[in-house]
This record gives C-alpha cells, structure tokens and sequence, in this order.
C-alpha cells in the first residue's frame, strides 16, 4: 500500500519549508522515526523523521524546492499485513502480544503536530508551595 507525507506544520504560522537535502533515496527501506530529510523553515533547520517504515516509493520535490505545508514530499510502500488485521500477527497475536508486554528501551522522537507520548497516568503530581521570606 502507498502512503503519502505531507510536509508537516513545523511551527506557528510557518506556511513553507525549503528542503536541504533528502537522506533516503527511491528504493531505501526506512524504519518508524529514522531521519528522512533536512528543511528549513524561516527560524530553524529541521530534520523530519519518517511516520511510516517501509520502502521510500517517491521523492516528490528536489533539495532546493520550497513546499508548502501539506503538500507531499515523499511516498512510501508499506506492508499492510500487520494494519489489516489490528496489527496481529497471522498466528493469532501471539507475536504481537510479546512485543506489547516489554517496555521500550528509549523513548522515540515523534512527529510535530502528533502529540507528546503520555508517560504517566492518573493525577499529575502537585509543587510544595514556597514560603515568602521577609
């Protein structure tokens, strides 16, 4: 299955992104989160990390090119075996369920606009007030 990336908002109000240079060619197999590109937006240079793993279909724009935000800068061949089914395995989740069990070793950069990985549930812990000093 083809997937598409758009060129994410990378910050308020940035509306385009030039494109520094690619770090992945047509052909390569990337995997969740590895660097995929260089842009720069008018505050800062940004690396993009890959929303999918798989194999890079297409590039869609040049290094040099400006983009808009949403317009797609790359496509990528996915295995959808594992999201047609709920991400079980075809021996019954077996595969799945041992993977979910262990703790991730490291905590994975994630994409802006995707949200911050919830670390802790339940009630947030409160600060001790200070006293004033006189």
């Amino acid at each position: 299955m083809i997937k598409e990336f758009r060129l994410p908002d990378l910050g308020e109000g940035l509306t385009e992104s030039e494109i520094l240079s690619w770090k992945v060619a047509v052909g390569d197999t990337v995997a969740l989160n590895q660097v995929i590109a260089e842009v720069e937006t008018a505050k800062a240079v940004v690396e993009l990390p890959s929303p999918f793993a798989g194999v890079v279909a297409a590039l869609h724009e040049q290094p040099g090119t400006v983009v808009e935000v949403g317009k797609p800068i790359v496509s990528f061949e996915v295995d959808d075996a594992g999201s047609a089914n709920g991400g079980k395995a075809a021996d019954g989740g077996a595969e799945s369920a041992a993977t979910t069990s262990e703790a991730p070793a490291k905590r994975e950069p994630n994409l802006v606009g995707y949200g911050a990985v919830v670390e802790h549930a339940g009630r947030p812990t409160r600060r001790a007030r200070g006293r004033a000093v006189a």
